[in-house]
């Protein structure tokens, strides 16, 4: 029963469906992806949506996904999207790869450095619930075992075109749990 209760308190909120990522992708091409995204960033955050990447302990492949959206091809700033140096700025975390023991004690403080509302992300399937480390000596777990996490990107790694449609599904939730409010 402890077992259960603490795989609900550290896995994400919501992890978004694969299937339904995978096919508004696939539907939709950068140019429209983008428009789409930029229009929720306009009406939520007012013209730019400031993320910062926490690598806690990934194989890298995340990082190169999330470094491909800034590459001249999906140029994901011109749509509102800005990657930030210091977590003191930005408006969404975005944590990639199980939560190693040295890097749990940084991967808090960027969260208490964040400011509220915070937005946190886990993003590919280690940092949701530590994937194929999970056991491994030097591993914690998920995000959501040292923070509260709000989303899931699942993918070992999520592709450009995924982590673009994610942003567009958690804009979406965010907006609607806004008017329900």
């Amino acid at each position: 029963m402890i077992g259960m209760i603490t795989k609900m308190l550290s896995t994400p909120r919501t992890v978004i469906p694969v299937r339904e990522l995978s096919e508004l992708a696939a539907a939709s091409d950068v140019e429209d992806l983008g428009s789409k995204l930029d229009q929720r960033i306009r009406r939520i955050f007012k013209g730019s949506l400031a993320i910062r990447e926490v690598d806690a302990g990934s194989t890298n492949a995340e990082e190169e996904e999330l470094k491909a959206l800034t590459n001249a091809y999906y140029d994901i700033e011109r749509f509102g999207v800005h990657f930030v140096a210091s977590p003191r700025h930005a408006d969404m975390l975005m944590v990639t790869g199980p939560i190693t023991k040295n890097m749990a004690k940084a991967l808090k403080e960027t969260y208490e450095a964040t400011p509220a509302p915070k937005i946190i992300v886990a993003v590919g399937d280690g940092a949701i619930d530590g994937s194929l480390f999970k056991d491994a000596y030097g591993v914690v777990g998920g995000t959501g075992a040292v923070i509260p996490v709000d989303y899931g990107i699942p993918g070992d790694p999520p592709s450009p075109k995924m982590i673009i449609a994610a942003l567009i599904h958690i804009l979406d939730d965010i907006e609607h749990k806004r008017k329900a409010a």
